[in-house]
Protein backbone atom coordinates (compact mmCIF):
# COMPACT_ATOMS: atom_id res chain seq x y z
CA UNK A 1 0.00 0.00 0.00
CA UNK A 2 3.15 2.29 0.54
CA UNK A 3 2.90 3.56 -3.21
CA UNK A 4 -0.18 4.56 -2.93
CA UNK A 5 0.39 6.87 -0.15
CA UNK A 6 1.38 10.91 -1.32
CA UNK A 7 4.32 12.07 -1.29
CA UNK A 8 3.16 14.62 0.82
CA UNK A 9 1.87 12.26 3.59
CA UNK A 10 5.13 10.75 3.56
CA UNK A 11 6.86 14.42 4.11
CA UNK A 12 4.89 15.09 6.70
CA UNK A 13 5.92 12.13 8.34
CA UNK A 14 8.99 11.86 7.48
CA UNK A 15 9.35 15.54 9.27
CA UNK A 16 8.06 13.94 12.06
CA UNK A 17 10.53 11.25 12.06
CA UNK A 18 13.41 14.11 12.13
CA UNK A 19 12.18 15.60 14.87
CA UNK A 20 11.80 12.41 17.00
CA UNK A 21 8.27 11.66 16.87
CA UNK A 22 6.62 8.79 15.56
CA UNK A 23 3.41 9.32 13.21
CA UNK A 24 0.96 7.09 11.42
CA UNK A 25 -2.05 7.34 9.01
CA UNK A 26 -5.06 6.58 9.98
CA UNK A 27 -8.72 6.01 10.18
CA UNK A 28 -10.95 5.97 6.93
CA UNK A 29 -7.81 6.65 4.37
CA UNK A 30 -6.64 3.17 5.58
CA UNK A 31 -9.97 1.53 5.43
CA UNK A 32 -9.86 3.01 1.99
CA UNK A 33 -6.30 1.48 0.76
CA UNK A 34 -7.07 -2.35 2.15
CA UNK A 35 -10.34 -1.98 0.14
CA UNK A 36 -8.39 -0.81 -2.88
CA UNK A 37 -10.52 2.11 -3.30
CA UNK A 38 -10.08 5.86 -3.74
CA UNK A 39 -8.56 7.73 -0.85
CA UNK A 40 -9.83 11.53 -0.70
CA UNK A 41 -8.65 12.68 2.53
CA UNK A 42 -5.25 11.50 4.31
CA UNK A 43 -5.25 11.77 8.15
CA UNK A 44 -2.28 11.32 10.29
CA UNK A 45 -1.61 10.73 13.99
CA UNK A 46 1.53 11.45 16.49
CA UNK A 47 2.97 11.31 19.42
CA UNK A 48 4.24 15.13 18.99
CA UNK A 49 2.08 16.97 21.66
CA UNK A 50 0.20 19.77 20.19
CA UNK A 51 2.61 23.04 21.21
CA UNK A 52 5.20 20.25 19.38
CA UNK A 53 3.54 20.05 16.46
CA UNK A 54 3.03 23.79 16.04
CA UNK A 55 6.68 24.01 16.52
CA UNK A 56 7.32 21.74 13.51
CA UNK A 57 5.18 22.94 11.81
CA UNK A 58 5.08 26.82 12.44
CA UNK A 59 2.76 27.54 9.86
CA UNK A 60 -0.01 24.81 10.24
CA UNK A 61 -3.47 26.17 10.90
CA UNK A 62 -4.48 25.57 14.78
CA UNK A 63 -8.01 24.07 13.57
CA UNK A 64 -9.09 21.73 16.75
CA UNK A 65 -5.48 22.46 18.95
CA UNK A 66 -7.77 21.72 22.53
CA UNK A 67 -7.94 18.36 20.54
CA UNK A 68 -4.38 17.85 19.30
CA UNK A 69 -5.57 18.76 15.49
CA UNK A 70 -3.68 21.57 13.16
CA UNK A 71 -3.95 21.39 9.39
CA UNK A 72 -0.73 21.53 7.65
CA UNK A 73 -1.12 22.84 4.60
CA UNK A 74 1.46 21.55 1.06
CA UNK A 75 0.93 22.39 -1.96
CA UNK A 76 -2.37 23.91 -1.47
CA UNK A 77 -4.28 20.86 0.06
CA UNK A 78 -4.72 20.73 3.85
CA UNK A 79 -3.58 17.64 6.15
CA UNK A 80 -4.98 17.11 9.47
CA UNK A 81 -2.31 15.97 11.96
CA UNK A 82 -3.37 14.89 15.20
CA UNK A 83 -1.80 14.52 18.61
CA UNK A 84 -2.75 10.67 19.80
CA UNK A 85 -5.40 11.32 22.75
CA UNK A 86 -7.77 9.67 25.00
CA UNK A 87 -11.35 10.70 25.82
CA UNK A 88 -13.92 11.53 28.79
CA UNK A 89 -17.45 11.57 28.25
CA UNK A 90 -19.27 13.16 25.89
CA UNK A 91 -21.84 15.54 27.36
CA UNK A 92 -23.30 16.72 24.24
CA UNK A 93 -23.38 13.85 22.47
CA UNK A 94 -20.79 14.96 19.84
CA UNK A 95 -17.67 16.39 21.51
CA UNK A 96 -15.27 15.05 24.04
CA UNK A 97 -15.42 16.56 27.39
CA UNK A 98 -12.39 16.33 27.89
CA UNK A 99 -9.56 14.98 25.98
CA UNK A 100 -5.63 13.62 26.98
CA UNK A 101 -2.82 13.23 25.40
CA UNK A 102 -1.08 9.91 25.08
CA UNK A 103 1.99 8.07 23.44
CA UNK A 104 -0.44 4.66 23.26
CA UNK A 105 -1.12 3.99 19.46
CA UNK A 106 -3.78 1.59 20.68
CA UNK A 107 -5.38 4.13 23.18
CA UNK A 108 -6.00 6.58 20.65
CA UNK A 109 -7.30 3.62 18.25
CA UNK A 110 -9.77 2.63 21.18
CA UNK A 111 -11.60 5.69 21.07
CA UNK A 112 -12.87 5.21 17.03
CA UNK A 113 -16.14 4.09 16.12
CA UNK A 114 -15.52 1.34 13.95
CA UNK A 115 -13.22 -1.72 13.93
CA UNK A 116 -12.60 -1.00 10.05
CA UNK A 117 -11.85 2.73 10.83
CA UNK A 118 -9.95 1.41 13.60
CA UNK A 119 -6.15 0.75 11.73
CA UNK A 120 -2.89 2.69 11.75
CA UNK A 121 -0.43 2.28 9.04
CA UNK A 122 2.85 3.13 9.47
CA UNK A 123 4.05 5.24 6.63
CA UNK A 124 7.76 4.47 6.90
CA UNK A 125 7.55 0.86 7.06
CA UNK A 126 4.21 -0.50 6.04
CA UNK A 127 3.20 -1.86 9.54
CA UNK A 128 -0.25 -2.19 10.11
CA UNK A 129 -1.26 -1.68 13.67
CA UNK A 130 -5.31 -3.24 14.08
CA UNK A 131 -5.79 -4.01 17.72
CA UNK A 132 -9.75 -4.70 17.12
CA UNK A 133 -9.06 -7.25 14.05
CA UNK A 134 -10.76 -4.56 11.62
CA UNK A 135 -8.83 -6.35 8.61
CA UNK A 136 -10.89 -9.58 9.44
CA UNK A 137 -14.05 -7.21 9.68
CA UNK A 138 -13.31 -6.02 6.27
CA UNK A 139 -12.54 -9.01 4.59
CA UNK A 140 -15.78 -10.32 6.18
CA UNK A 141 -17.48 -7.16 4.67
CA UNK A 142 -19.24 -6.61 8.95
CA UNK A 143 -19.23 -3.10 10.15
CA UNK A 144 -18.43 -3.46 13.72
CA UNK A 145 -18.31 -1.32 16.47
CA UNK A 146 -14.82 -0.47 18.47
CA UNK A 147 -15.84 -2.05 21.90
CA UNK A 148 -18.90 -1.70 23.51
CA UNK A 149 -21.33 -0.43 20.92
CA UNK A 150 -23.66 0.95 23.08
CA UNK A 151 -20.89 3.30 24.81
CA UNK A 152 -19.70 4.27 21.29
CA UNK A 153 -22.81 5.62 20.30
CA UNK A 154 -23.77 7.06 23.61
CA UNK A 155 -20.37 8.92 23.00
CA UNK A 156 -21.32 10.79 19.71
CA UNK A 157 -24.76 10.37 18.31
CA UNK A 158 -23.75 10.94 14.88
CA UNK A 159 -22.46 7.46 14.89
CA UNK A 160 -25.59 5.46 14.60
CA UNK A 161 -26.05 7.10 11.18
CA UNK A 162 -22.69 7.19 9.65
CA UNK A 163 -23.29 3.47 10.79
CA UNK A 164 -26.23 3.36 8.36
CA UNK A 165 -24.55 5.56 5.72
CA UNK A 166 -21.35 2.50 6.01
CA UNK A 167 -23.69 0.15 5.14
CA UNK A 168 -24.25 1.79 1.75
CA UNK A 169 -21.23 3.64 0.71
CA UNK A 170 -18.88 0.59 1.95
CA UNK A 171 -21.45 -2.66 1.00
CA UNK A 172 -21.05 -4.37 4.11
CA UNK A 173 -23.67 -5.84 6.50
CA UNK A 174 -23.97 -4.29 9.94
CA UNK A 175 -22.70 -6.63 12.78
CA UNK A 176 -26.06 -7.99 15.20
CA UNK A 177 -24.87 -6.08 18.21
CA UNK A 178 -23.90 -2.96 16.52
CA UNK A 179 -27.25 -2.74 15.38
CA UNK A 180 -28.97 -3.66 18.65
CA UNK A 181 -27.28 -0.98 20.42
CA UNK A 182 -28.71 1.73 17.90
CA UNK A 183 -32.44 1.96 19.31
CA UNK A 184 -30.98 2.48 22.88
CA UNK A 185 -29.08 5.31 21.50
CA UNK A 186 -31.19 7.34 19.84
CA UNK A 187 -31.43 10.12 22.87
CA UNK A 188 -27.78 10.64 22.16
CA UNK A 189 -28.85 10.93 18.12
CA UNK A 190 -31.45 13.86 19.04
CA UNK A 191 -28.72 15.65 20.07
CA UNK A 192 -27.20 15.77 16.37
CA UNK A 193 -27.45 19.08 14.49
CA UNK A 194 -29.62 19.13 11.68
CA UNK A 195 -26.96 20.15 9.91
CA UNK A 196 -24.53 17.32 10.13
CA UNK A 197 -27.72 15.09 9.19
CA UNK A 198 -27.95 16.61 6.18
CA UNK A 199 -24.43 16.20 4.96
CA UNK A 200 -24.84 12.54 6.09
CA UNK A 201 -27.66 12.04 3.72
CA UNK A 202 -25.69 13.52 0.90
CA UNK A 203 -22.84 11.45 1.51
CA UNK A 204 -24.99 8.41 1.42
CA UNK A 205 -26.45 9.48 -1.96
CA UNK A 206 -22.76 8.61 -3.16
CA UNK A 207 -23.66 5.18 -2.62
CA UNK A 208 -24.62 2.68 -6.05
CA UNK A 209 -27.65 2.27 -3.08
CA UNK A 210 -28.40 4.63 -0.99
CA UNK A 211 -31.35 2.40 0.17
CA UNK A 212 -29.14 0.36 2.36
CA UNK A 213 -28.64 2.53 4.71
CA UNK A 214 -32.16 4.30 4.40
CA UNK A 215 -33.19 0.73 5.02
CA UNK A 216 -31.29 0.75 8.17
CA UNK A 217 -32.48 3.56 9.28
CA UNK A 218 -36.35 3.37 8.92
CA UNK A 219 -35.19 -0.60 10.60
CA UNK A 220 -33.72 1.27 13.91
CA UNK A 221 -35.73 4.27 14.43
CA UNK A 222 -33.05 6.87 13.62
CA UNK A 223 -35.07 8.28 10.91
CA UNK A 224 -38.31 8.26 12.73
CA UNK A 225 -36.34 11.23 14.51
CA UNK A 226 -35.40 12.90 11.24
CA UNK A 227 -37.95 12.57 8.96
CA UNK A 228 -40.79 10.70 9.99
CA UNK A 229 -42.89 11.82 6.74
CA UNK A 230 -41.36 9.12 4.75
CA UNK A 231 -42.59 6.34 6.94
CA UNK A 232 -45.76 7.07 6.48
CA UNK A 233 -45.29 4.84 3.03
CA UNK A 234 -43.95 2.03 4.67
CA UNK A 235 -46.11 -1.25 3.76
CA UNK A 236 -48.81 1.03 2.28
CA UNK A 237 -50.10 -0.77 -1.05
CA UNK A 238 -49.83 1.24 -4.25
CA UNK A 239 -52.13 0.31 -7.01
CA UNK A 240 -52.07 -2.11 -9.95
CA UNK A 241 -49.37 -0.10 -11.95
CA UNK A 242 -46.47 -0.62 -9.03
CA UNK A 243 -45.11 -3.31 -7.98
CA UNK A 244 -43.67 -2.13 -4.69
CA UNK A 245 -45.59 -0.34 -1.50
CA UNK A 246 -44.45 3.16 -1.88
CA UNK A 247 -41.77 3.00 0.56
CA UNK A 248 -39.76 0.33 -1.10
CA UNK A 249 -40.83 2.46 -4.74
CA UNK A 250 -39.18 5.24 -3.11
CA UNK A 251 -36.24 3.30 -2.43
CA UNK A 252 -36.26 1.91 -5.68
CA UNK A 253 -36.46 5.23 -7.49
CA UNK A 254 -33.71 6.88 -5.52
CA UNK A 255 -31.14 4.04 -6.32
CA UNK A 256 -32.17 4.29 -10.25
CA UNK A 257 -31.56 7.86 -10.19
CA UNK A 258 -28.68 8.97 -12.22
CA UNK A 259 -26.93 12.69 -10.69
CA UNK A 260 -26.04 13.91 -7.95
CA UNK A 261 -26.51 13.66 -4.51
CA UNK A 262 -29.29 16.70 -4.32
CA UNK A 263 -31.22 14.97 -7.38
CA UNK A 264 -30.77 11.98 -5.50
CA UNK A 265 -32.70 13.07 -2.13
CA UNK A 266 -35.41 14.51 -4.52
CA UNK A 267 -35.98 11.14 -5.55
CA UNK A 268 -36.38 10.22 -2.27
CA UNK A 269 -38.90 12.55 -1.73
CA UNK A 270 -40.65 12.75 -5.41
CA UNK A 271 -43.30 10.14 -3.68
CA UNK A 272 -43.50 11.49 0.00
CA UNK A 273 -47.40 13.06 -0.77
CA UNK A 274 -48.80 9.82 -1.97
CA UNK A 275 -50.29 8.64 1.78
CA UNK A 276 -51.73 11.62 2.10
CA UNK A 277 -53.59 11.81 -1.26
CA UNK A 278 -54.36 8.47 -1.03
CA UNK A 279 -57.63 6.96 -2.35
CA UNK A 280 -59.53 4.15 -3.47
CA UNK A 281 -61.62 4.80 -6.60
CA UNK A 282 -65.29 2.78 -6.85
CA UNK A 283 -64.89 2.91 -10.55
CA UNK A 284 -61.39 1.57 -11.30
CA UNK A 285 -61.65 -0.45 -8.09
CA UNK A 286 -57.91 0.75 -7.41
CA UNK A 287 -55.93 3.32 -5.39
CA UNK A 288 -55.74 6.46 -6.79
CA UNK A 289 -53.17 9.50 -5.81
CA UNK A 290 -54.52 12.73 -7.00
CA UNK A 291 -52.61 15.99 -6.85
CA UNK A 292 -49.92 13.67 -4.75
CA UNK A 293 -46.71 15.75 -6.71
CA UNK A 294 -48.26 19.20 -5.23
CA UNK A 295 -49.01 17.91 -1.66
CA UNK A 296 -45.11 16.14 -2.03
CA UNK A 297 -43.72 19.60 -2.66
CA UNK A 298 -45.73 21.18 0.52
CA UNK A 299 -44.32 18.52 2.66
CA UNK A 300 -40.96 18.44 1.11
CA UNK A 301 -40.28 22.14 1.89
CA UNK A 302 -40.04 21.82 5.66
CA UNK A 303 -38.54 18.92 5.55
CA UNK A 304 -35.58 20.65 3.64
CA UNK A 305 -35.85 23.73 5.60
CA UNK A 306 -35.82 21.45 8.54
CA UNK A 307 -32.79 19.94 7.44
CA UNK A 308 -30.92 22.84 6.71
CA UNK A 309 -30.61 22.39 3.19
CA UNK A 310 -29.46 26.02 1.07
CA UNK A 311 -32.68 27.87 -0.67
CA UNK A 312 -30.47 26.74 -3.88
CA UNK A 313 -31.28 23.27 -3.18
CA UNK A 314 -34.54 23.45 -1.55
CA UNK A 315 -35.66 25.01 -4.17
CA UNK A 316 -34.30 22.34 -6.80
CA UNK A 317 -35.77 19.70 -5.06
CA UNK A 318 -39.70 21.03 -3.84
CA UNK A 319 -39.90 22.12 -8.14
CA UNK A 320 -38.63 18.40 -9.09
CA UNK A 321 -41.05 16.62 -6.53
CA UNK A 322 -43.98 19.12 -7.66
CA UNK A 323 -43.51 18.82 -11.58
CA UNK A 324 -41.97 14.97 -11.59
CA UNK A 325 -44.62 13.14 -12.51
CA UNK A 326 -45.69 13.65 -16.88
CA UNK A 327 -46.63 10.94 -19.27
CA UNK A 328 -45.82 12.10 -23.04
CA UNK A 329 -47.54 10.76 -25.75
CA UNK A 330 -48.30 11.75 -29.57
CA UNK A 331 -50.48 14.41 -28.65
CA UNK A 332 -48.29 16.77 -27.03
CA UNK A 333 -48.21 19.02 -29.92
CA UNK A 334 -45.46 22.04 -30.42
CA UNK A 335 -47.78 23.92 -28.08
CA UNK A 336 -47.79 21.66 -25.72
CA UNK A 337 -44.14 21.40 -24.86
CA UNK A 338 -43.67 24.86 -24.89
CA UNK A 339 -45.92 24.93 -22.06
CA UNK A 340 -44.13 21.93 -20.33
CA UNK A 341 -40.98 23.66 -20.43
CA UNK A 342 -42.80 26.98 -19.19
CA UNK A 343 -44.11 25.15 -15.84
CA UNK A 344 -41.42 23.11 -15.06
CA UNK A 345 -38.77 25.79 -15.86
CA UNK A 346 -35.65 25.07 -18.38
CA UNK A 347 -32.99 24.52 -15.98
CA UNK A 348 -35.17 21.82 -15.04
CA UNK A 349 -35.75 20.01 -17.38
CA UNK A 350 -33.02 17.59 -17.59
CA UNK A 351 -32.89 17.11 -13.79
CA UNK A 352 -36.74 15.74 -14.76
CA UNK A 353 -35.83 13.72 -17.21
CA UNK A 354 -33.37 11.62 -15.04
CA UNK A 355 -35.83 11.54 -12.00
CA UNK A 356 -38.43 10.39 -14.48
CA UNK A 357 -36.57 7.46 -16.21
CA UNK A 358 -35.79 6.36 -12.25
CA UNK A 359 -39.46 6.61 -11.19
CA UNK A 360 -40.48 4.21 -14.09
CA UNK A 361 -37.57 2.27 -13.40
CA UNK A 362 -38.41 2.11 -9.89
CA UNK A 363 -42.12 0.17 -10.36
CA UNK A 364 -40.93 -3.09 -10.56
CA UNK A 365 -42.26 -4.10 -14.10
CA UNK A 366 -41.46 -3.54 -17.51
CA UNK A 367 -41.63 0.22 -18.76
CA UNK A 368 -40.36 -0.03 -21.89
CA UNK A 369 -43.26 1.68 -23.67
CA UNK A 370 -42.72 4.40 -21.05
CA UNK A 371 -39.19 4.84 -21.75
CA UNK A 372 -39.28 5.04 -25.51
CA UNK A 373 -42.12 8.01 -24.63
CA UNK A 374 -39.79 9.78 -22.58
CA UNK A 375 -36.87 9.24 -25.10
CA UNK A 376 -39.55 10.82 -27.55
CA UNK A 377 -40.41 13.95 -25.41
CA UNK A 378 -36.46 14.28 -25.04
CA UNK A 379 -36.69 14.85 -28.91
CA UNK A 380 -39.48 17.27 -29.33
CA UNK A 381 -37.96 19.26 -26.46
CA UNK A 382 -34.55 19.79 -28.65
CA UNK A 383 -36.50 20.54 -31.85
CA UNK A 384 -38.71 23.24 -29.84
CA UNK A 385 -35.70 24.18 -28.08
CA UNK A 386 -33.79 24.37 -31.08
CA UNK A 387 -36.25 26.59 -33.01
CA UNK A 388 -35.77 29.53 -30.65
CA UNK A 389 -39.11 30.22 -29.49
CA UNK A 390 -39.90 32.23 -26.62
CA UNK A 391 -40.51 30.18 -23.18
CA UNK A 392 -40.46 32.60 -20.73
CA UNK A 393 -41.05 36.16 -20.09
CA UNK A 394 -37.88 37.45 -20.21
CA UNK A 395 -37.73 36.19 -23.64
CA UNK A 396 -40.60 38.04 -25.34
CA UNK A 397 -39.55 40.74 -27.28
CA UNK A 398 -40.67 43.60 -24.95
CA UNK A 399 -40.73 43.75 -21.27
CA UNK A 400 -42.34 46.12 -18.84
CA UNK A 401 -40.31 49.24 -19.53
CA UNK A 402 -41.56 49.05 -22.87
CA UNK A 403 -44.73 48.99 -21.68
CA UNK A 404 -44.68 51.99 -19.28
CA UNK A 405 -42.63 54.09 -21.97
CA UNK A 406 -44.64 53.24 -25.10
CA UNK A 407 -48.25 52.60 -23.60
CA UNK A 408 -47.75 54.99 -20.52
CA UNK A 409 -48.31 52.29 -17.95
CA UNK A 410 -47.75 52.70 -14.22
CA UNK A 411 -45.51 50.14 -12.50
CA UNK A 412 -47.39 47.81 -10.90
CA UNK A 413 -49.28 44.28 -10.78
CA UNK A 414 -50.67 45.35 -13.87
CA UNK A 415 -47.52 45.11 -16.46
CA UNK A 416 -46.52 41.31 -14.92
CA UNK A 417 -50.43 40.44 -15.93
CA UNK A 418 -50.18 41.46 -19.45
CA UNK A 419 -46.88 40.49 -19.70
CA UNK A 420 -47.86 36.51 -18.98
CA UNK A 421 -50.78 37.03 -20.83
CA UNK A 422 -48.69 37.79 -24.20
CA UNK A 423 -46.44 34.69 -23.03
CA UNK A 424 -49.43 32.69 -22.70
CA UNK A 425 -50.39 33.50 -26.35
CA UNK A 426 -46.82 33.14 -28.02
CA UNK A 427 -46.63 29.68 -26.56
CA UNK A 428 -49.54 28.76 -28.42
CA UNK A 429 -48.16 30.64 -31.72
CA UNK A 430 -44.31 31.64 -31.59
CA UNK A 431 -45.01 34.09 -34.27
CA UNK A 432 -46.56 36.37 -32.08
CA UNK A 433 -43.18 37.26 -30.76
CA UNK A 434 -43.06 40.17 -32.74
CA UNK A 435 -42.48 43.84 -30.62
CA UNK A 436 -45.43 45.71 -32.45
CA UNK A 437 -47.56 42.86 -32.54
CA UNK A 438 -47.32 42.26 -28.51
CA UNK A 439 -47.28 46.11 -28.27
CA UNK A 440 -50.72 46.41 -29.84
CA UNK A 441 -51.85 43.32 -28.21
CA UNK A 442 -50.83 44.98 -24.76
CA UNK A 443 -52.61 47.67 -25.14
CA UNK A 444 -55.99 45.82 -25.91
CA UNK A 445 -55.00 43.98 -22.54
CA UNK A 446 -54.35 47.50 -21.07
CA UNK A 447 -58.07 48.53 -21.86
CA UNK A 448 -59.19 45.23 -20.08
Amino acid sequence: MLHRIPKEVEGLARRLRERGKRAWVVGGCVRDLLLGRNVSDWDLCTDALPEELMKIFPRAIPTGIAHGTVTVMVSGTGYEVTTLRGETTYSDGRHPDEVHFTSDIVADLARRDFTMNAIALDPETGTLIDPFDGQKDLDARILRAVGDPRERFAEDGLRVLRAARFVATLEVELDPATRGAIAPTLDTYRKVSMERVRDEWLKTMKAKKPSRAFDVMRETGILGITCPELLEGYGMEQNRWHEYDVWRHGMECMDACQGDAVLRVAALLHDVGKPRSRAFSDKTQDYTFYDHERIGAEIADPILTRMKFSNDERARIVDLVRHHLFHYTDEWNDSTVRRWIRRVGRERVEDLYRLNEADLRGKGRDVEDELRGLEALKVHVQKVIDAGDALSVRELKINGHDLMRDLGLKPGPLLGRILTQLLEEVLADPALNERHALLARAKDLAKG
